[in-house]
């Protein structure tokens, strides 16, 4: 998934330093409330036209490369933007804040492991969350980053974090809740379970070796959520 950096931009030069400037003032580009590609809010400004959404990825690009070297804490929205190569001020057109240039960030990386895995509508249920967590490892600093922001969601009552992580959580609830189900009419998942209940389960157990893993590396994360299959096997 590594992207090589571009060099960076001289300050008052090239599109970096002009990019609030260069798309015309019209029409403001996509909030923070509508959709993303992954069904969840889009953080930050899209940009009004083809010119500001391509700017847009390519930040998203170099920031994910940036934190998978130096990692995302105490690391302020200037310094990153000096990191990457943009003006201070190109950074800010996108994202008005560093917690919400984090959240875009997961889910930019988030989106490009999915698209790297190809289709995987043929996942049993079972799979689905040891395969994701298993993909978010092959990522350097991407289970970090989202532990983090998971942590940041809880500590206030409103922001990008917070209105990230509960759209995606009922997100990702429904769809296994879903997979369940069409397992059970399968013949793949014992009959007697409450889909909804066992989403939910599967998910904090995913979530919870994750976090285990950050702290020790030797678990057999795979492994141990494929557990799942055998207590779930008819």
């Amino acid at each position: 998934m590594s992207t090589e950096e571009a060099p960076a931009e001289p300050a008052g030069k090239g599109p970096s330093a002009t990019a609030a400037e260069s798309e015309p003032a019209a029409a403001p580009g996509p909030s923070a409330a509508e959709p993303g590609p992954s069904g969840a809010p889009r953080i930050g400004r899209a940009g009004s036209y083809s010119k500001g959404i391509a700017r847009r990825q390519e930040i998203l690009d170099r920031a994910i490369e940036v934190f998978r070297e130096r990692g995302a804490d105490g690391t302020s929205l200037r310094r990153i933007a000096e990191a990457i190569g943009v003006s201070h001020g190109a950074l800010l057109h996108y994202f008005s804040s560093r917690e919400e240039l984090l959240v875009a960030v997961y889910e930019h990386a988030e989106l490009r492991r999915d698209l790297d895995k190809g289709d995987r509508s043929q996942e049993r249920s079972v799979e689905v969350m040891a395969n994701a967590a298993v993909a978010n490892l092959e990522v350097p600093g991407l289970v970090q980053l989202y532990s983090t922001l998971l942590a940041t969601s809880l500590e206030v009552e409103a922001g990008p974090a917070k209105e990230y992580f509960t759209v995606r959580f009922e997100r990702v609830r429904d769809n296994l809740e879903q997979k369940l189900r069409e397992d059970q009419e399968a013949g793949y998942v014992r009959s007697d379970v409450d889909p909804a209940r066992t989403a939910a389960l599967i998910v904090a157990a995913s979530d919870g070796l994750q976090i285990q893993w950050l702290l020790e590396p030797s678990i057999a994360l795979q492994e141990t959520l494929e557990t799942f299959a055998v207590l779930l096997a008819p």
